[in-house]
């Protein structure tokens, strides 16, 4: 009977590889149809791999800890135990189709290599490819950098070492390696000059004191803090404030959260309301619904809106709310709740914290009036609601202005001024609060 490959499945946008984290299923295992054969994590979610169907774990082709590019084979599965008795000593590349000549199946303990960058015999991973890109290190000088990864792979740490001790030095020093080799062909030099590169968890000077505690940062820990160092890196961050009257929302959530958890089963909170103020006023102002790609700005069709969500273990993930515009109240209320409780719960699937092109993030949970948030590239602009306060404020009136007690708040937007200046993100701000200040209190969901 036939036989199947289990591929590394894409991860969502900009997401080359995943690190195997755990198999779930030891080779011979039986696997019943969508049951999870292992887990994997990026610097975006941890999730499982289901199967396509059932069958036999024939062979397993990377082990745990390995870092495997997207697309490529992962295991293969039999459609039953003879098959998987007789399970044939090659497979096919996953691109080779027809009469291409078969590859040799690799053992378990082999390490499969991504596709190589150069005609040597070394290969690099997706991310060490996109630094080389970006520093401009040719072919030949990034196969002179040594190594510290299992075989002499060369890791992100690696090369970024290499490019800090290379500006250091003024782009003079290179390695004994790098002296001896032969010179690379003239490479094409973009007008664009490239991002900077900063290892976030690169070592300092740091003293340690009698009776301090070192800690290790977790797995999602570093990917977060080097996800926020290329983004403060990429774009040059401004901030605009807006303080919004918000009572109306106030005094409608309490005069129907009640009846809507009875009803529903669940609770709503501020932030669907917030969320759909975002849409509408990004309806308005598209120019912030974009990306940077280089000289090009890519205008989104769809409004795809993540929300920042604390985890237990004290990281954030940001889930996504795809087509946000075009759910209503109670859509969207849905939408938050399930996303949030699974978020905490390790339950999302890796699609659900890809392709957002706006995030929002509540600093108001932890008792903040306001903060300065850091924008969730590729996207170009991230708002912070800050907590909800009682406050005294002049009421302007046809018979004139009197002064009421109004549940204020504070909005913080923070974007990238390569493309977003401070007539639209200022305007943008306002226009968010403006729908959050005309909401309507008799409104039903």
């Amino acid at each position: 009977m036939a036989q199947y490959d289990m591929i590394m499945p894409k991860m969502g946008e900009s997401v080359a590889e995943a690190t195997i984290t755990k198999w779930l299923k030891n080779e011979g295992d039986s696997i019943a149809p969508d049951e999870s054969v292992l887990e994997i994590a990026t610097d975006k979610v941890d999730s499982e791999v289901p199967a396509q169907k059932g069958g036999i774990l024939v062979k397993k082709l990377f082990n745990e800890g390995d870092v495997v590019q997207v697309g490529t084979v992962i295991a293969v599965i039999a459609d039953s135990a003879q098959d998987s008795i007789a399970a044939p000593t090659q497979i096919k590349s996953p691109e080779s189709s027809g009469s291409a000549p078969e590859i040799k199946q690799p053992s378990a303990s082999q390490n499969i290599a991504p596709i190589p960058v150069s005609a040597s015999d070394r290969f690099y991973s997706p991310l060490v490819k996109n630094i080389a890109k970006e520093e401009q290190i040719s072919n030949n000088e990034l196969d002179t950098i040594p190594g510290t990864g299992k075989d002499g792979r060369l890791t992100k740490d690696d090369i970024l070492s290499y490019v800090a001790n290379k500006k250091k030095n003024g782009g003079a020093a290179q390695t004994l390696a790098s002296e001896a080799a032969p010179k690379a062909a003239p490479q094409a030099v973009s007008s664009t000059p490239p991002a900077p590169v900063a290892n976030a968890t690169a070592k300092s000077n740091v003293s340690i004191n009698a009776g301090d505690e070192i800690l290790e940062m977790d797995r999602m820990r570093k990917l977060i803090a080097d996800h926020m160092v290329r983004s403060k890196h990429t774009s040059p961050h401004v901030t605009s404030f807006v303080e919004a009257d918000v009572t109306n929302i106030v005094m409608w959530r309490d005069k129907n959260k009640a009846a809507f958890e009875k009803r529903e089963h669940e609770k709503i909170t501020f932030t669907p309301l917030f969320i759909e103020a975002v849409a509408r006023a990004i309806k308005d102002f598209p120019m912030i619904n974009v990306a940077v790609d280089g000289n090009n700005i890519i205008k989104r069709k769809d409004i795809n809106i993540g929300m920042a969500t604390a985890l237990p273990s004290g990281n954030l993930i940001v889930p996504v709310i795809k087509n946000a515009d075009q759910k209503n109240l109670l859509g969207l209320t849905k939408s938050v709740n399930d996303l949030a409780f699974r978020a905490r719960q390790n339950k999302l699937n890796p699609d659900e914290i890809a392709g957002g092109t706006f995030t929002l993030t509540n600093v108001g949970s932890f008792g903040n009036v306001m903060g300065t948030p850091i924008i969730n590239q590729p996207q170009v602009a991230i708002l912070a609601v800050g907590t909800i306060k009682k406050k005294p404020v002049v009421i302007e009136t046809p018979h004139g202005d009197t002064i009421g007690i109004r549940q204020m708040m504070f909005l913080s937007l923070s974007y990238d001024h390569r493309v977003v200046d401070g007539s639209l993100g200022g305007s943008f701000v306002r226009r968010v609060a403006d729908y959050l200040e005309n909401f309507d209190f008799n409104r039903t969901i």
